[in-house]
């Protein structure tokens, strides 16, 4: 059996699609230690979660999505990940996102292991976010692509989270990856288990967005929507999470509060254990994002839009892209016309009191994995 290191930039609390695999690993006898970057040093140092160990590094707060503070947070983990692998010879390296590949190639090349890349989304997109038009970002990101596609050349396998639909009409990340040359193996971010719960029992219906905040003009855009809607109408909005938009996002809806009486909830980011009771008070999940910045048109599957369906409860997404394919298709909520508010608030309404059903859950994708790792480790690369 192998000994397995995987590597992440988050704090893996929660980390759904590491926590999911590293699992399936530990359950055909391997190994997993995860060691993840908790930023904002808000988890413990030291984890054990159904026989999978995760190290979190503590070395000083580092925001989501910025520039400067950022990367130099990323260079002290990487350099202390790396330190730690040196000493603990694993047989395998998994980095999750490009920008724990660095580590992988490195450590490839000081001990001769395998090196599986799992590409969650397109990274360098990431620092588009806050401003899609700047040239600088613009720069910066297209430098960042250029140093994933020299990493990836040195990669033994490669999973991804996106690819189209048999007969469908959008790309998905594994086409992304085909157009620089590199073939992967698909596994959707989705549930191990769906269950239907019931509409809230509040008089008041919610609209939540959780997890990373660092999309304002999604907001702006829900916003708009929502001042559509007679004042007596109105949703609650839930926002949950952090990120480098967290604090214009609270600060753009408590305006938007005080001008138009909106009742809202605005909390930082969760445990694990929180998402249900979240979820539970949710009529609707929003997961609409800005497609300037790249990864949407290229076949971003939002986690949200499964969990939410796991849990029988519609999502809103962006339409002309995979997500919202796959979302009508599978009669998980509706796709809506980015910047179209009229056709948002419809869909709100229409939604509100809906539920759905996930029908697909993760256990197909599940058998891929393993039985790709596997191959790995009998020097049968699968890419």
């Amino acid at each position: 059996m192998a000994n397995v290191a995987m590597v992440v930039t988050n704090a893996c609390d929660p980390d759904p699609r590491v926590m999911q695999s590293a699992r399936w690993l530990t359950e055909q006898g391997h190994q997993v230690t995860i060691h993840a970057y908790d930023r904002q040093q808000m988890s413990s140092n030291l984890s054990i979660i159904d026989d999978v160990k995760i190290i979190r590094y503590h070395l000083g707060n580092s925001p989501y999505g910025g520039l400067l503070k950022t990367g130099l947070g990323i260079r002290k983990f990487h350099k202390s990940v790396f330190s730690k692998l040196s000493v603990d010879s694993p047989d395998v390296v998994v980095c999750h996102d490009a920008d724990t590949l660095i580590v992988g190639c490195n450590i490839k090349q000081k001990l001769g292991i395998k090196l599986v890349f799992d590409m969650h989304d397109l990274q360098h997109t990431w620092v588009l976010m806050p401003n899609p038009k700047s040239l600088v970002r613009k720069a910066i990101s297209k430098v960042m692509q250029r140093k994933l596609l020299q990493r990836i050349k040195h990669v033994d396998q490669i999973f991804t989270s996106s690819g189209a639909l048999e007969g469908g009409t959008y790309p998905g990340f594994k086409e992304w990856l085909l157009k620089h040359g590199y073939d992967s193996t698909v596994i959707e971010n989705r549930p191990e288990l769906a269950e239907q719960m019931s509409l809230p029992n509040s008089q008041n219906w919610t609209i939540s967005h959780i997890g990373r905040i660092r999309d304002l003009a999604s907001i702006k855009l829900l916003l708009e929507a929502i001042k559509l809607i007679p004042e007596l109408q109105r949703p609650v909005l839930h926002i949950a999470g952090d990120g480098t938009e967290y604090d214009q996002v609270k600060r753009e809806i408590e305006q938007f509060s005080d001008n138009f009486g909106l009742k809202y909830v605005i909390g930082k980011s969760f445990q694990k254990y929180d998402l249900r009771s979240i979820l539970e008070q949710t009529n609707i999940m929003y997961a609409m994002y800005n497609p300037e910045r790249g990864n949407i048109a290229d076949g971003a599957l939002s986690t949200k839009m499964f969990d939410a369906a796991s849990l029988g409860i519609p999502s809103l997404v962006n339409a002309d892209c995979l997500m919202g394919e796959i979302c009508m298709l599978e009669n998980l909520g509706k796709s809506v016309l980015w910047g179209d508010p009229e056709a948002l608030k419809n869909a709100l309404l229409d939604l509100k009191e809906s539920r759905v059903k996930l029908g697909k859950t993760v256990e197909n994708v599940k058998i891929e994995y393993v039985k790709n790792f596997e191959n790995l480790l009998k020097n049968q690369t699968v890419v």
